[in-house]
């Protein structure tokens, strides 16, 4: 009896750390997906027109600004969408008067400085950066098309007052763009790199910042 005991014992014990190694081991199992191809600046010289080749990098480039990774910052209703159908923020939020969330209840009640990964089914990791926040209502881009956005980039008054120099700074360097290409487990990131997303808008501005026709 005694015998038999520990042999039950000692199954149940490894049955019981197979569960607890697999539970372990199960945010490993399902990786984050690769990034979408982005082409290089470089891809474009073929095109000998200045202007259609400022219109094809920026074409490019978009495949960056309308990813959700970009859109789900940047609503028409001053309320932040997730996932990559942009569907509404759960718990509701709103950006309030500092685009860090209403008083009481700021953006950084939940993000922190860095994405935290969860053991959740559904929700891999809750992302974060130290200047996690919505875009400023006057950069709205979430329903407009690609021509629309552009046009919104290069105008002052809609892109917080940046300068053409400027924009392509924030564009290639700045950390809360480039969360985009981090944005922890369960998340698609953006296409490319952001090395390479500066790249195009360097040379976008370099042809003349042209834009597509809006839809």
């Amino acid at each position: 009896m005694r015998i038999a005991t520990v042999v039950i014992l000692a199954g149940t014990l490894a049955a019981a750390g197979a569960v607890v190694a697999s539970v372990q081991a199960a945010p490993e199992a399902k990786s984050t997906p690769a990034p979408v191809a982005l082409k290089s600046a470089a891809s474009f010289q073929s095109i000998k027109d200045p202007a259609a080749r400022s219109v094809a990098l920026f074409q490019e480039a978009g495949k960056v600004i309308q990813s959700p990774r970009c859109l789900n910052c940047h609503p028409v209703q001053r309320a932040p969408t997730q996932g990559d159908n942009l569907h509404p923020h759960d718990p509701p939020m709103v950006a309030g008067d500092s685009g860090h969330g209403p008083a009481g209840m700021p953006c950084f009640s939940c993000h922190t400085a860095a994405n935290v990964p969860t053991w959740g089914a559904d929700i891999k990791s809750i992302p974060g950066d130290p200047k996690w926040a919505l875009a400023p209502a006057e950069m709205a881009w979430q329903g407009k098309s690609l021509g629309q956005i552009c046009a919104q980039i290069k105008n002052p008054s809609t892109n917080g007052g940046k300068s053409m120099a400027e924009l392509h700074h924030h564009m290639a360097q700045d950390h809360l763009v480039g969360w985009a290409w981090n944005p922890g487990a369960g998340r698609i990131p953006a296409p490319g790199t952001q090395a390479q997303f500066g790249e195009l808008i360097k040379a976008w501005i370099d042809t003349g910042a042209k834009c597509p026709k809006p839809a």
